[in-house]
């Protein structure tokens, strides 16, 4: 029995010898290792060999992550009462698009009245002033009146200009550009600061609001909008003021949408490791909506940088290498760092030059 199983296993290693044997006379016949360096023999295998030329093409580092999407603060309006008042009207609806200066509300205003009165108060006493003056002017024209009386009617007059200027002052606080066609207990009318589309409308006719009432109406002009993104630091140098960006929106797959960085801020939020970015974009055609999120893909200023085939990547234990040809049948098996792939092409940042030729297809066969 013991020696069957001697035999056996005598068979056994003699087999695995001839496998080895047959093993290495086939890698003899085709190709020969001298450290990285492989020599192709056969001829058939070499012309399954594809060569391509290395192409130093521009390349832009390009740093993906999330955005929201904000109205530009001089382009948006929070419209609260200037004085307290009951709302006497409402003059727009919501998504109404409104020009500067557009009627949105009218209220009655206590403060309104009481600056109307001062103002038709200044504006009699002016008169008043001026007939007096007038008058005295007449009566030393005709020798009747002294210098004094004038003097002092020319005074009056003075002090009345004054208080009329001031009464008509106080109405521009009120955005009353024309006080001599008001009239007396007028309700005070609220205006759009800024062109735009009625975003938020609160008004409630016959409601009582403060003077420190919260904003009941929005208007906002959204041809542009500002897109606030978190960068990590350590992506920050790759983006300058004035870079162009694509940005994609989750409500329209496929499509992107063109930007352009607008500021980088200076400081660093200490809890994300983060900078805010804000990043100008058309919005004409109102696809973003305030609040959204977007993934912004930011790119850097292009650089000329070394192209391959991806197909010419071949996976190592730890890292990628690809077959370079130094000479005819003759290629050194070289490592490569890659910045990225992208559409069937990998961007290489060292070990390789322009003009090197690197096995792009069938490389493999050579491992």
């Amino acid at each position: 029995m013991e020696k069957r199983t001697l035999l056996l296993a005598s068979l056994g290693m003699l087999l695995l010898a001839g496998c080895k044997n047959s093993q290495e006379e086939r890698e003899s016949n085709n190709f020969r290792h001298k450290g990285d360096t492989v020599i192709v023999s056969n001829q058939a295998l070499n012309e399954q060999l594809k060569i391509t030329e290395t192409q130093v093409l521009p390349y832009s580092k390009e740093v993906v992550t999330a955005g929201t999407v904000q109205a530009i603060p001089t382009q948006f309006a929070y419209v609260a009462p200037p004085f307290s008042g009951r709302v006497m009207k409402s003059c727009v609806r919501l998504g109404q698009q409104v020009k500067e200066g557009t009627p949105l509300f009218e209220i009655s205003s206590p403060d309104f009245t009481a600056a109307q009165k001062d103002f038709f108060q200044a504006r009699l006493a002016r008169e008043l002033a001026q007939k007096d003056y007038r008058r005295k002017q007449d009566l030393i024209a005709n020798g009747v009146s002294s210098q004094k009386e004038l003097e002092e009617a020319e005074n009056a007059l003075l002090i009345a200009d004054k208080e009329y200027e001031n009464a008509v002052a106080a109405l521009c606080v009120y955005q009353v550009n024309n006080p001599e066609n008001m009239t007396l207990g007028q309700p005070l009318v609220v205006r759009a600061p800024i062109a735009g589309n009625v975003m938020e409308n609160n008004i409630v006719t016959g409601q009582y609001i403060k003077d420190d009432s919260e904003p009941i109406a929005v208007v906002a002009d959204l041809p542009r909008v500002w897109i606030t993104a978190q960068v990590k630091e350590k992506d920050i140098r790759f983006i300058k003021e004035g870079n162009k960006l694509d940005i994609e929106i989750s409500a329209f797959p496929g499509e992107r949408i063109q930007g352009t960085v607008f500021h980088v801020e200076e400081a660093v939020d200490e809890s994300t490791r983060s900078i805010r970015v804000l990043s100008v974009c058309d919005n004409r055609n109102e696809k973003l909506k305030l609040g959204m999120y977007t993934t912004m893909h930011f790119l850097s200023e292009p650089t000329d940088m070394v192209h391959i085939p991806e197909k010419a990547l071949l996976q190592g234990e730890k890292d990628s290498y690809v077959y370079v040809q130094t000479d005819t049948n003759t290629y050194v098996c070289r490592p490569v760092a890659i910045e990225m792939s992208r559409d069937g092409l990998a961007v290489i940042t060292d070990c390789l030059a322009a003009g090197d030729k690197v096995i792009s297809e069938g490389g493999y066969y050579l491992k």
